[in-house]
């Protein structure tokens, strides 16, 4: 007898209420067949080869190389069979719970094969779906318009939320996210904590752009950080102090390439990364100009660096030792990546100098505040730090019109910083850029 399930009337090879196929039996009686149940646990343990069925379409296929259990059904009219398991590893108690739910699932329409195809897409989905796999999707996409120091940060940031890298996207929630940054919040980095949470808000609004989630739960963690007090960067800007600091840097006992970097900081005045991402394949010491592209420029726009005879001598010194590698400053480690981040500060805390009291950084705002109280022209001094000119047609006539001009006052600035070093009489250097 063949047996199989259907539990909906237009199922039952379009019958209502007739004989099931092959059977001869009415279909209320099979049911009622069905659910007595034909096997027992010791059936099933010393059945021999072929079928044998318990009921509603449940039966179990014994093979030489093993024993399964099947559940032949009907769906939309076609007859179906549905993989319930291995024994032992499922027992009859199981594969007749199995079997109910294939029943429940057929009483409500649905087809258990479907279904679990279904399910098991969407376990794939889930699996793939994860945090660190949109985050790293989310980079990529980024990558393009990011400055390369930019990417490296937004990098290192998502890599502190690395706990919920392998978390479903869908599943993580608000609290999860918070409690990842309580720890940086307690130890007082809060300007990170702030960052981290943004670049997961980001990656979730790109989840939500693709699909694969719903919402962004870093809106609802608004207020929940400490807000951050906004300092101006550390930054010695005073004469004489300055001069001490260049002595001290004069003096740096380290290594070699960190000494070139720490000289050439403040003479250059670029951001910590711009410096330390340098390439001699940008560097035309002849022309005495540095020209870094696009791509690693905050602003995303090409910047050109005059280089004073002063900066030229330091990176012919350097160049015996690092010029045959990429990086103007290579790390330690490995040449083929630039140095840390955090070499010029650990050299200026080695010299004595606190993170609140001057920084990588800092060297832009000493040359900025020096700069301007010396005369130069305000836009002259805004043009050589890089800093974004909204007005686009101003922006275009003063890469043109303040090159010449910039040179000028970068070998003047070289000049002057050498006075201060010397620590005898400085003569100003103020003048108005025409």
């Amino acid at each position: 007898m063949s047996d199989y399930v259907s539990l909906h009337p237009m199922d039952r090879g379009g019958i209502v209420g007739g004989m099931l196929p092959e059977t001869g039996l009415n279909t209320g009686v099979c049911d009622l067949i069905s659910d007595a149940g034909k096997l027992t646990a010791m059936k099933v343990k010393s059945a021999k080869p072929g079928k044998h069925f318990d009921g509603g379409g449940l039966y179990l296929h014994v093979q030489p190389k093993g024993r399964y259990w099947r559940l032949k059904y009907r769906h939309a009219g076609k007859e179906k069979l549905l993989a319930l398991g291995v024994y032992p590893e499922v027992g009859l108690g199981e594969a007749r719970r199995r079997r109910d739910d294939a029943r429940g699932m057929l009483r409500d329409g649905l087809d258990p094969s479907a279904q679990r195809k279904q399910n098991r897409l969407n376990a794939v989905q889930v699996s793939e779906n994860t945090f660190g796999n949109i985050a790293t999707e989310w980079l990529q996409k980024q990558a393009p318009g990011m400055a390369s120091v930019t990417y490296d940060k937004a990098k290192w940031l998502l890599s502190l939320a690395g706990g919920l890298a392998t978390r479903p996207i869908a599943e993580i929630t608000a609290r999860e996210i918070y409690t990842l940054l309580k720890p940086l919040e307690a130890a007082g980095t809060l300007e990170t904590a702030h960052r981290v949470k943004q670049r997961i808000g980001q990656v979730f609004r790109y989840a939500i752009a693709h699909g694969k989630v719903e919402h962004d739960p870093t809106s609802a963690l608004r207020g929940a950080l400490a807000p951050v007090v906004s300092t101006s960067r550390a930054a010695i800007t005073d004469p004489a102090k300055v001069g001490e600091l260049l002595r001290a840097i004069e003096g740096y006992q380290g290594q070699p390439v960190t000494h070139a970097a720490l000289r050439l900081a403040p003479l250059l005045f670029v951001r910590p990364g711009e410096l330390r991402h340098a390439e001699w394949s940008e560097i035309d010491l002849d022309a005495a100009v540095w020209r870094i592209p696009a791509g690693k420029m905050k602003m995303r726009e090409g910047h050109i660096v005059p280089l004073a005879p002063q900066a030229v001598a330091i990176l012919n010194a350097l160049k015996p030792l690092t010029g045959r590698y990429a990086y103007v400053f290579p790390s330690l480690r490995t040449a083929s990546r630039p140095m840390s981040e955090n070499t010029i500060n650990a050299a200026l805390r080695r010299l004595g100098y606190d993170k609140a009291t001057m920084t990588g950084h800092g060297f832009r705002a000493l040359a900025s505040t020096r700069l301007n109280e010396l005369g130069w022209a305000p836009d002259l001094i805004e043009r050589q730090l890089a800093h974004a000119e909204r007005n686009k047609v101003r922006a275009a006539y003063n890469r043109a019109q303040y090159l010449d001009e910039r040179k000028k006052m970068m070998s003047a600035w070289a000049d002057y910083l050498d006075g201060l070093r010397a620590g005898g009489k400085v003569i100003a250097i103020n003048r108005k850029a025409q």
